[in-house]
């Protein structure tokens, strides 16, 4: 095929535009398989589910001001100030920003620190772990696998059975009560 000499440079100039575009940009949207759960707390089996990614200013206008710091920015919420902590009902805490299924209400437990706090997460695949070395400590950061959303921390000192206390903040939570099955 012949093309004159703009439309192959063109052409050209096209094709190197997407060599060096990111390969992810170019890529099916990820996924990532997190446990479902309804509404009464029952398990519903692994789904897999695009991962959710936006924009910060369309994080910023889902989410109230702590909500969005502490969740796209890893902030903390001040101890005893938010809605959970001394909360009792019954029901599932699920991520603010993407509705993933986080803690049973079964598994939260006082532990005087001021955040809601769990012995367990309601499954280890809806959780992501990282290092977080900020402040001059070692701590494992909590993260939601679905939308990177900062959840707390976790630490070893919790109770039985497990010895772990995921120390979350309200604001990256959602508290719904259980649904009767």
């Amino acid at each position: 095929m012949n093309f004159p000499s703009s439309s192959r440079r063109g052409f050209l100039a096209g094709v190197s535009c997407l060599a060096l575009a990111p390969a992810a940009a170019l890529a099916a949207p990820a996924t990532v398989a997190i446990e479902n759960f309804a509404a009464s707390g029952k398990d519903l089996g692994t789904v897999r589910v695009p991962k959710v990614v936006k924009s910060e200013a369309d994080w910023k206008k889902m989410l109230q001001p702590l909500q969005f710091e502490v969740t796209r920015h890893a902030d903390t919420e001040q101890a005893f100030t938010g809605i959970y902590a001394e909360s009792k009902g019954d029901g599932l805490y699920r991520c603010i920003c993407c509705g993933t299924a986080l803690y049973d209400s079964r598994t939260k437990f006082d532990s005087g620190t001021g955040w809601p706090s769990f012995w367990q997460p309601i499954a280890e695949k809806n959780i992501v772990k990282q290092s977080d070395n900020t402040f001059m400590m070692e701590r494992t950061a909590i993260a939601c696998a679905r939308c990177d959303a900062h959840l707390g921390h976790v630490f070893d000192d919790g109770p039985k059975p497990t010895g772990l206390r995921f120390c979350m903040n309200s604001a990256s939570l959602k508290f719904v009560p259980r649904a009767q099955a």
